[in-house]
């Protein structure tokens, strides 16, 4: 289950509007065959592309692997299992989904593929999508809630069951190892990617006024080829010089308000920006995403209040250290 979860938060923040899900297949002497995570709504869940690879693995046939639509995944599995998963386990972090939405039931493939044992990290709290472990245990399989990991599988679950009724609003800034966070760019081409890929997903990107006067941001997603999304300039001042790149972004609207009430109207909600933004957003920002580059350099650094955060996850982005927190 660890290991799903670790999985899973490599796509945290790129699944809107569905979780992050991580999966993992293991045979009957436990060892770990595939794992498989949820990269994109629309795309195949957690459970598909993990057993998409688990088939490739223990049949040697690499040929599933050039599908990638879900459904046409679920009816190769379907057709060409033989049965080589029956005494195999699964480890999700969210129970597998009962409905037929964009993609086939994973509950249904699960029953169909013969499964006996499933674990569970969280009870889907979405009532369209529930229902898995119901449907996988009126039909023989053992389905367990996984012990010791409820909480970490619980905080990858947060911006979903957010999204359900409120926005949620992540707060990225990027430092240098001395706190600095000025003077040209900072992160790692992969983390910038990260970024981008994180704008593309999100609906409204909040930034400051100097942000916009100092740097002349685009803020757009152009390193993944993604969309445009709109964006709020959090400013008293209203005047700014429009041949800022921001301002000229086909299929944007750009909003310069002094108050942050407009992010009532979003679902996911990244806000950009250094110790003027941290403080003014604090009461609402849900999770705290910091890339910290290991370099020296810049005179400008965080001088807020105190602060104590828990790290939700951590890990290597391009020779950064890519941090998840929370206050």
């Amino acid at each position: 289950m660890q290991v799903a979860i670790d999985s899973a938060w490599e796509f945290q923040g790129l699944t809107f509007p569905n979780p992050a899900v991580g999966c993992s297949v293991v045979d009957k002497n436990g060892k770990i065959v595939a794992v498989g995570v949820h990269e994109k709504a629309g795309e195949p869940h957690a459970e598909v592309n993990a057993l998409q690879m688990a088939y490739a693995q223990l049949t040697g046939d690499s040929s599933i692997l050039l599908l990638s639509a879900s459904d046409k995944i679920h009816d190769f599995l379907i057709t060409y299992h033989h049965n080589i998963f029956t005494e195999c386990t699964l480890y999700v972090t969210l129970e597998p989904c009962a409905h037929h939405g964009k993609t086939p039931s994973c509950a249904q493939l699960i029953k169909a593929l013969g499964i006996k044992k499933v674990i569970i990290g969280q009870k889907d709290p979405n009532a369209e999508a529930t229902g898995g472990m119901t449907l996988l245990e009126d039909s023989g399989c053992r389905v367990e809630m996984s012990e010791g990991c409820e909480a970490r599988a619980h905080d990858l679950l947060k911006p979903f069951i957010s999204w359900q009724n409120r926005p949620y609003v992540t707060y990225k800034w990027a430092q240098r190892l001395d706190g600095t966070i000025d003077g040209g760019t900072i992160s790692s081409h992969l983390s910038r990617i990260q970024v981008h890929a994180m704008r593309d997903c999100s609906d409204l990107i909040v930034i400051g006024g100097e942000t916009v006067r100092n740097d002349r941001p685009t803020l757009d997603a152009r390193l993944v080829d993604g969309k445009v999304c709109d964006v709020l300039v959090y400013s008293r001042q209203k005047e700014f010089d429009k041949s800022t790149p921001l301002f000229n972004v086909e299929g944007r609207n750009v909003y310069i308000e002094s108050s942050l009430e407009r992010i009532k109207q979003y679902k996911n909600i990244l806000i950009e920006g250094g110790p003027a933004m941290f403080e003014a957003t604090k009461e609402v920002v849900d999770a705290y995403l910091c890339f910290v580059a290991p370099k020296s350099g810049g005179t400008i650094r965080f001088t807020n209040s105190y602060n104590d955060f828990k790290i939700l996850q951590s890990r290597n982005s391009g020779g950064d250290v890519m941090m998840w927190m929370e206050k």
